[in-house]
């Protein structure tokens, strides 16, 4: 399948609009994004004294786009709409599996009942294309046995969804031959979704919004396993390049110490954004 990448905020538009900013640039410049309540934001170009504004390609939504609901998730090729609902399905399983083991129940119950009542509508009917079996009851099950907080049930039916999602990792792999690259494509997608739940946890300086920014951490912990998966390959192809995508993977999830919400943020919105833009460029040399 012939797919094509676009650094998400605008990264080449950063590049020509400040000669020299590049990899190392980042830092010199301090290139910071500010949201704007329209869903664009400004590229803050220090060294240069100017601003470019950009606007989210289509195709990022937040917690209402992550199944592709109203179209946000329409500029993705069908496999990488497919691959990245999985990759959201994850997500939260992960940090929702976080919180069970440390006894949080109530607080892991969101992000199992998520991904049937946002995600799965979007991706049921591509499931045979994929050769998955259908799991919305598995999945509800599953969120059945965290709000019974039942956790010998709770082990056995998350086993099931994975088995499942499983499944869709095998069809996907079937219909995309180049599953490094595409891999590192999904994990990009995934961590367009964590930005925006990151932004939306955050108010006046503060996260107001526990279950996005635990969203959040899911997509991007789940994003760098992804990455992590084709490790091998990636660094095959270009070992510097790969070693600098992890020393960007890495510094990202700071902004997440805990499944459990901190009172104040780690860091403010700006700089998760340009953690990504960070982790982006260098996923780019893969991409090609």
């Amino acid at each position: 399948m012939k797919t094509s990448s676009k650094l998400w905020i605008g990264l080449g538009t950063v590049i020509a609009a400040g000669a020299g900013v590049a990899a190392a640039g980042f830092a010199e410049t301090s290139a910071a994004p500010a949201l704007h309540a329209s869903g664009s934001f400004d590229i803050a170009q220090h060294a240069h004294g100017a601003a470019v504004k950009a606007t989210p390609a289509k195709g990022q939504g937040g917690e209402g786009g992550e199944g592709g609901e109203g179209g946000k998730a329409d500029a993705l090729a069908p496999n990488l709409k497919f691959a990245r609902s999985i990759a959201l399905i994850r997500g939260h399983l992960l940090v929702g599996d976080e919180l069970v083991k440390d006894g949080r129940f109530g607080e892991a119950l969101p992000h199992f009942l998520h991904p049937a009542e946002e995600i799965y509508g979007g991706i049921k009917n591509d499931l045979a294309t994929y050769k998955v079996r259908p799991f919305e009851a598995a999945l509800k099950a599953l969120a059945q046995t965290v709000k019974a907080r039942k956790k010998d049930a709770y082990d056995g039916a998350l086993k099931l969804v994975h088995e499942r999602l499983a499944e869709a990792d095998a069809g996907l792999r079937e219909a995309e031959k180049n599953w490094p690259r595409f891999s590192v494509e999904t994990a990009l997608e995934t961590l367009k979704v964590a930005a925006d739940e990151y932004g939306n946890a955050i108010e006046k300086g503060r996260i107001a919004k526990a279950v996005e920014y635990q969203d959040s951490r899911g997509f991007v912990w789940h994003s760098a396993a992804m990455i992590d998966a084709v490790a091998g390959e990636l660094a095959a192809k270009d070992a510097t390049a790969f070693k600098e995508l992890q020393a960007a993977l890495a510094e990202l999830k700071k902004a997440w110490p805990t499944a459990v919400a901190p009172k104040k943020p780690v860091k403010d919105t700006s700089a998760v954004l340009g953690d990504i833009a960070r982790v982006e460029l260098q996923a780019g040399n893969f991409l090609r």
